[in-house]
C-alpha cells in the first residue's frame, strides 16, 4: 500500500561497529616525492595481553607534543597532521605501529635525521620493544637504468630484491637487512601515471609485510629454543617405550617417567601454542600481501616473493614442523603411557586371578579340614556319649539280664546316629 509506514526493525548492538572496522584502517595518499619513518612496537613477554590504555597513552604522549587532536578514547587507528608531518598511528593484537610521512626526500637517501621525528625521550618511555622500524624512500623515476643503478647503491646485491608491481606503474626495492642506524630501507619508484592512493597503499603493503615478517620469526626463535629440550625428551620417550617390553618389575617406575615426560610435553604445548599459531597467520598475512602487490620482474633481479621463497620459507616450514614434532611426541608420550598402563592392569588381573585360584584352593582344603574335624567330632561326642548313656542304662541291664558289652553294643548305634543328626542340624542352622 503507497504511504505505508514500515515499523522499524532493531538493529544488532555491533552493527554499526562491525561494518565500519571494514573501513577503519584506510590506505594513507602518499606524493612522490616523499619519505616515510616506520616503527613497530610490542611487550616483550605476554603482547597480546598488554595494557592497550599504555599504548594510547604513549600515542596521545606524542601528539600532545604538537598540540595535535587526541584519538577517541578506545580508539585502534588514528591519523592526523603532526606538525609538517602526517601520523598514522594502528593498534593490534601484539603490537602497534606508527607511520610517519613527510614531503620531499632527504639530501641523502635513508636519512636517520627522518626517524628524528620521533623523539628520544619519548622512544625511551614506550610500552614495548621495537619489533621492526623502516625508513621509506618515495621518488618519481620511469627509467629502469635509474632505479637499478640507484638501487645496487643503496642496497646489498646478494639481498637485494626488487620487482614492478601493479602493472607495472610502482617499482619496489629493499634488501630486508638493518642499516648502521637500526633500520629496513625501502624505496619506492612512482611512475608519471600512479596517483597517492596507489603509492599509499603500497607502501602499506610494504609496511606490513616487513611487520608481519618479524612477527613470524618470533616463531623460528621459540622453535631453536626447544630444539636441544625436545632432543633430549625424545631419547629418553624412545628409551622407555623400548623398556616397556623389560620386567614387569619396573613398569611401575616406567610408567612414572612417562606420565613426567607427557606433563612436560603437555607443558611445552600450552607455552607454544599461541605463538606457533599467531607464527603461522602471520605468515599467511606476508604471503598476502606480497600477491596483493602482483609483482613482476625487474631486470632479472629477485622479487619480494623469491626472497621470500628462498630466505623466509624456510623459516617458516622449521616452526611448522617444530609444531608438528611437539604434537607428535605428545601424542607418543600419551599412547605409551595407556599401552603401560594396560600392560600393568592385565598383569595385575592375571595376578587377580591367580590369588582367586589359591583362595578356592585354600577354601576346598578348609571345607576338607572342616568335614574330618566334624567326623572326629561326632567319634569324640558319640564316645562320651556312649559311656554317659550306658552308665545310665546300668540300672535296667540286670533287669533285661543283659551284659554290659551286650548294652553297650545296643546304645551305641543309637547315640552315634543321635550324634550325627544333632551335628547335621547345627550345620544347617548356621547355612
Amino acid at each position: 500500500m503507497t504511504g505505508r509506514v514500515i515499523p522499524p526493525i532493531a538493529d544488532h548492538p555491533l552493527r554499526y561497529q562491525l561494518a565500519n572496522e571494514l573501513h577503519a584502517r584506510p590506505f594513507p595518499t602518499v606524493a612522490a616525492p616523499s619519505r616515510a619513518a616506520y616503527l613497530a612496537i610490542k611487550p616483550a613477554l605476554n603482547a597480546a595481553g598488554r595494557d592497550r590504555d599504555a599504548d594510547r597513552a604513549h600515542l596521545i604522549a606524542l601528539l600532545d607534543r604538537h598540540a595535535a587532536p587526541r584519538p577517541q578514547p578506545d580508539a585502534t587507528h588514528y591519523s592526523g597532521q603532526l606538525g609538517k608531518h602526517f601520523v598514522k598511528w594502528e593498534s593490534h593484537t601484539e603490537f602497534v605501529t606508527y607511520t610517519l610521512f613527510g614531503d620531499g626526500v632527504a639530501d641523502r637517501p635513508f636519512d636517520a635525521v627522518t626517524f628524528g621525528i620521533f623523539p628520544a625521550d619519548w622512544l625511551a618511555e614506550a610500552p614495548g620493544v621495537r619489533v621492526t622500524s623502516a625508513l621509506i624512500h618515495i621518488e618519481r623515476e620511469n627509467g629502469d637504468d635509474v632505479i637499478t643503478d640507484k638501487a645496487r647503491e643503496w642496497f646489498v646485491p646478494e639481498s637485494l630484491a626488487i620487482s614492478r608491481v601493479l602493472e607495472d606503474q610502482l617499482a619496489i626495492a629493499g634488501d630486508f637487512r638493518i642499516d648502521p642506524a637500526g633500520h629496513m630501507r625501502f624505496a619506492v619508484f612512482a611512475r608519471d601515471g600512479a596517483g597517492g592512493r596507489r603509492i599509499g597503499r603500497v607502501v602499506q603493503r610494504i609496511c606490513e609485510i616487513e611487520t608481519y615478517k618479524a612477527m613470524s620469526m618470533l616463531g623460528l626463535a621459540r622453535a631453536r629454543e626447544l630444539g636441544p629440550r625436545l632432543g633430549e625428551l625424545d631419547d629418553r620417550l624412545t628409551a622407555l617405550v623400548a623398556d616397556m617390553t623389560g620386567a614387569p618389575t619396573r613398569h611401575d617406575a616406567t610408567l612414572s617417567d612417562l606420565l613426567a615426560i607427557a606433563a612436560e610435553l603437555e607443558s611445552i604445548v600450552h607455552r607454544t601454542n599461541f605463538r606457533f599459531a599467531a607464527t603461522g597467520a602471520y605468515e599467511t598475512i606476508v604471503n598476502q600481501r606480497i600477491v596483493a602487490l602482483r609483482e613482476e620482474r625487474f631486470t632479472g633481479r629477485q622479487t619480494f616473493a623469491e626472497f621470500m621463497m628462498r630466505r623466509y620459507d624456510p623459516a617458516m616450514r622449521t616452526v611448522m614442523s617444530t609444531q608438528a614434532r611437539l604434537q607428535s611426541m605428545s601424542d607418543r608420550a600419551l599412547r605409551a603411557g595407556d599401552l603401560l598402563r594396560t600392560r600393568v592392569d592385565v598383569e595385575r588381573s592375571a595376578q587377580s586371578q591367580a590369588l582367586l585360584v589359591s583362595m578356592d584352593r585354600r577354601a576346598d582344603l578348609q571345607l576338607r579340614l572342616q568335614a574330618t574335624v566334624e567326623g572326629l567330632s561326632v567319634v569324640a561326642i558319640s564316645y562320651y556319649g556312649v559311656n554317659l548313656v550306658t552308665y545310665m542304662a546300668y540300672p535296667l541291664a540286670s533287669a533285661f539280664d543283659l551284659s554290659k558289652g551286650m548294652l553297650t553294643a545296643i546304645v551305641t548305634p543309637l547315640v552315634i546316629l543321635a550324634v550325627w543328626w544333632g551335628v547335621r542340624r547345627i550345620r544347617k542352622a548356621m547355612h
